[in-house]
């Protein structure tokens, strides 16, 4: 049985120049069929990490701190469901349940993309688990808001949405058709979302499978941060049935993006971490395969399993 990842957010926010700490934000996100732990702690950006009252709203909130522990590279769920595979979206309910018991309210909102609830007919039935998922979910009392485009879930957290795909990146597996409002086509995973992270070293960007292209994603990651460098990628990438040219390709533009690290798991294939890491001029150190144990963090970067170093 899949179950969904446990996500706990730690705010610090700055407020009339005072520090005001939050209590902890628990979430479930299947940013990624790879389970992981995150702690964060925001605040505002300045030379002194303290800010002038009146800089607080005018800049954006940045997180300071960041720890993301993979559990496992399997794993599913959400209260950020990135797309509709059951990978990702399987273990929702039967953990709203299990949560349920101590807490009624767990696991009640559901953040969503455009497109997750979409038909995916074929000649054996129905193949999308979400339109069955979402009754359920909504009978328990669960609520699904579904975006558009992209939505700042908290401060310093920026949920992308639907992702504009500039690069035909095609990282999605062939064969599957989707019910769209202008027809049936090609299931090219519409919905596909990433979560990004607007840190103190720059964007740390957690994907699902990242279906609408890594290259696709960080392009639009940058029109919302244009100033901030990609300090890292962390999650799926869907690449491990990529051809040499598509490897290469995406290399190179990590490289011109300057990714400062890469943690690439679940369906972003061992060799093609590899050969993504050569073609961007990433090490050993900055560029792993996920494996349980796998950290990322503001201060180290990547913390490597034993069997990733």
């Amino acid at each position: 049985m899949n179950s969904p990842a446990t996500f706990e957010y730690y705010f610090t926010l700055q407020h009339n120049g005072r520090a005001r700490v939050r209590t902890p934000f628990h979430c479930l996100i299947s940013i990624s069929a790879v389970a992981a732990l995150c702690i964060l702690a925001i605040g505002p950006k300045s030379a002194k990490g303290q800010a002038p009252a009146e800089s607080v709203a005018s800049s954006p909130a940045q997180i300071r701190a960041l720890k993301i522990t993979v559990l496992s590279t399997m794993l599913v769920g959400d209260a950020i469901l990135t797309h509709n595979h059951g990978d990702h979206v399987g273990g929702l309910m039967p953990l709203r349940r299990e949560m349920m018991k101590k807490n009624p309210a767990a696991l009640s909102v559901a953040h969503v993309s455009r497109g997750i609830f979409y038909s995916r007919p074929s000649a054996k039935g129905e193949q999308n688990e979400m339109i069955g998922i979402r009754k359920d979910y909504e009978a328990s009392g669960g609520k699904c808001i579904e975006h558009t485009e992209g939505f700042d879930i908290f401060p310093g957290a920026w949920l992308t949405g639907p992702v504009p795909r500039k690069y035909p990146e095609r990282n999605w597996s062939p064969g599957g058709k989707v019910q769209t409002p202008s027809g049936l086509i090609e299931d090219n995973i519409p919905e596909d979302q990433s979560l990004v992270l607007n840190t103190s070293r720059g964007l740390v960007v957690l994907t699902g499978c990242g279906h609408a292209g890594i290259i696709n994603i960080l392009t639009y990651a940058k029109q919302r941060f244009p100033n901030q460098p990609a300090y890292g990628v962390v999650g799926g990438l869907h690449l491990f049935a990529a051809s040499d040219e598509q490897l290469n390709w995406t290399g190179d533009k990590l490289k011109e993006f300057r990714v400062a690290n890469l943690l690439g798991a679940h369906c972003t294939g061992i060799e093609a971490v590899y050969r993504l890491r050569e073609r961007a001029g990433l090490t050993r150190k900055s560029a792993i395969v996920g494996t349980v144990g796998s950290m990322f963090t503001l201060s180290e970067a990547i913390r490597p399993g034993v069997l990733a170093k």
